[in-house]
């Protein structure tokens, strides 16, 4: 069978030899770094958003990745094997700003521009809890480590709001004058730590409702900030 070219090329015989002996061919495999993970391949392209993607989050194990971004639906891949994908219903109403994952990665949490938290079933891909309650884009959204099932949100209105998903409006509403961008939980559910348009990292003691600690040097905007895995 002959190959078609679309050109002709010459090389230079003494750089690039036409034939290679087989224990060349081994010992150039042999040089390879082994492959340490399970992945079909050790790149995977996944197609199928039609839109901008602007989160991106793996499941606490490993095994899911969840994507969204501005076409309003979240993906759902399957880590390993030929990536399989599927989409949660139903759709937010605007653009998906952040997603996060719970401790076990049972549950998905969204924050939108629809000025909603979207709450996720991850095994049935069914949204399961909308929260209600910011005036303006919800930016940023996060979850508790461990301890009861508590989500914080950051908007452009300026709020930082916790929510208690056992109950159906937000349990605390911090103001913080400008617009949050980001947010996450501290060391523990009484502390919350949101950034924003002013430069400033802002940890919240939950039981005064209040800034105990202001974190600056920033020169712009945080738009996104995580805990490490130890809360130190």
């Amino acid at each position: 069978m002959e190959l078609m070219t679309t050109g002709k090329r010459s090389y230079n015989s003494d750089l690039t030899p036409s034939k290679r002996l087989r224990t060349e061919l081994l010992s150039a495999d042999a040089d390879k770094p082994r492959r340490t993970s399970s992945l079909l391949s050790p790149i995977m392209l996944l197609e199928g958003h039609q839109g901008e993607i602007l989160c991106s989050k793996f499941s606490p194990k490993g095994d899911i990745l969840a994507s969204a971004g501005s076409e309003r639906s979240i993906y759902i891949w399957k880590t390993y094997g030929e990536c399989e994908n599927g989409i949660m219903q139903p759709n937010h109403g605007g653009t998906i700003c952040d997603l996060r994952f719970n401790y076990d990665g049972s549950t998905l949490y969204t924050a939108s521009i629809d000025k909603t938290i979207g709450v996720w079933d991850v095994a049935s891909g069914s949204r399961i809890k909308r929260l209600k309650g910011h005036t303006n884009f919800v930016n940023s959204v996060g979850e508790t480590k461990k301890g009861p099932p508590l989500v914080v949100s950051g908007s452009d209105d300026c709020q930082v709001k916790l929510w208690d998903l056992r109950r159906r409006a937000s349990v605390v509403n911090l103001n913080s004058v400008y617009q949050v961008t980001a947010v996450s939980f501290g060391e523990s559910e009484e502390q919350v730590i949101s950034a924003g348009v002013d430069n400033e990292i802002k940890l919240w003691d939950l039981r005064k409702a209040d800034v105990s600690i202001s974190l600056l040097g920033h020169k712009d905007t945080v738009t996104s900030m995580d805990l490490s895995p130890d809360g130190s």
